[in-house]
């Protein structure tokens, strides 16, 4: 039987065919649109060229991710600063290699009626929560903590992820969200909005890249291609929002709507750049305004350690601009 290459035996073609080495990503969702980068190599290739078989495990939250990647079920995961600080705080040996939005997208949503439009209004309230593993509960810690509350003076409530149908049902008074959740919930009707934007207090990466320590040492030459192609995809969707927006119909699994995906992928689209992606490349970390993020954190006593974010970031495997 002839191959599929020059005429080369099946045997022989398979022998040349270039090896493959497998990444999985363990993600804080569901193959979604907003994580499209991750959903498309079948169809544009971007890993493949690397010389990676890429695998998206799914996951509920950041944390998820992280554990994922603990237990050996993932190479890396894609997870939350304030995921990451728990795990580092617990003596978790990690690195994160690649900021993936280094704009903090979180938020907190109230139907107008309510009256809730700071975070002193959240005291005695019900407030959503994609899970108790996601960065939407860490960023409401966040939002309490600059009232001088704490998770004890509000009922915190599991609501799934981009979920708003509690909110408008009535089950919680307020719900943490990202900024593609509301994008979504207001185009499914959740009608007059407060808002408050997690960014005017802590403008800190949502999302970054982390592998354990061992992995970073022993798989270094994997990972800075996997970045390369990561970084490849997202400047592809950033340059194509359009062919991004039809290729999730297929790959994501919230991806039926063509405009709604046009307008969260241009959502993620803004939140993956900065003046430091700007000037240095995409996958930038901004090592000071990380460290000040776990300095607030043990300032909530979300961790207890003293986090040096500069042993933890590694911008070593970067792909050049």
């Amino acid at each position: 039987m002839l191959g599929l290459a020059a005429g080369l035996p099946l045997q022989a073609w398979a022998q040349t065919a270039p090896r493959l080495e497998k990444i999985t990503v363990a993600g804080w969702s569901k193959p979604i649109t907003e994580v499209t980068p991750l959903l498309i190599d079948e169809d544009k290739g971007f890993y493949r060229a690397q010389g990676i078989a890429l695998e998206y495990l799914p996951g509920a939250g950041g944390g998820d991710a992280i554990r994922n990647l603990l237990s050996g079920q993932a190479d890396v995961a894609f997870t939350d600063p304030g995921s990451l600080f728990a795990a580092l705080d617990k003596g978790e040996k990690l690195r994160a290699i690649y900021d993936i939005y280094p704009q903090n997208v979180f938020n907190v949503v109230s139907l107008r009626k309510s009256g809730i439009l700071k975070p002193a209004d959240l005291k005695g309230k019900k407030i959503g929560v994609y899970s108790l593993a996601s960065g939407t509960r860490q960023a409401l810690q966040v939002l309490l903590h600059l009232a001088g509350l704490s998770e004890s003076d509000v009922t915190v409530v599991v609501t799934g992820v981009l979920n708003f149908a509690p909110l408008l049902q009535g089950q919680v008074d307020a719900t943490a969200a990202t900024d593609t959740g509301l994008l979504i919930g207001r185009r499914r009707g959740l009608g007059e909005v407060d808002v408050m934007e997690v960014s005017r207090y802590l403008n800190v990466s949502s999302d970054l890249f982390v592998v354990r320590e061992d992995t970073y040492q022993r798989r270094k030459e994997v990972l800075r291609r996997f970045l390369r192609a990561y970084r490849d995809a997202a400047a592809w969707m950033i340059a194509e929002p359009a062919e991004a927006a039809q290729l999730a119909v297929r790959r994501a699994i919230d991806g039926s709507d063509v405009s709604l995906n046009l307008e969260v992928i241009r959502t993620r689209n803004a939140s993956s750049v900065s003046a430091l992606t700007r000037e240095r490349g995409l996958g930038a970390m901004d090592v000071a305004s990380l460290q000040k993020a776990a300095d607030v954190f043990r300032q909530l006593t979300l961790v207890q350690q003293r986090i040096d974010m500069g042993r933890v970031v590694a911008a070593d495997l970067l792909p050049e601009r």
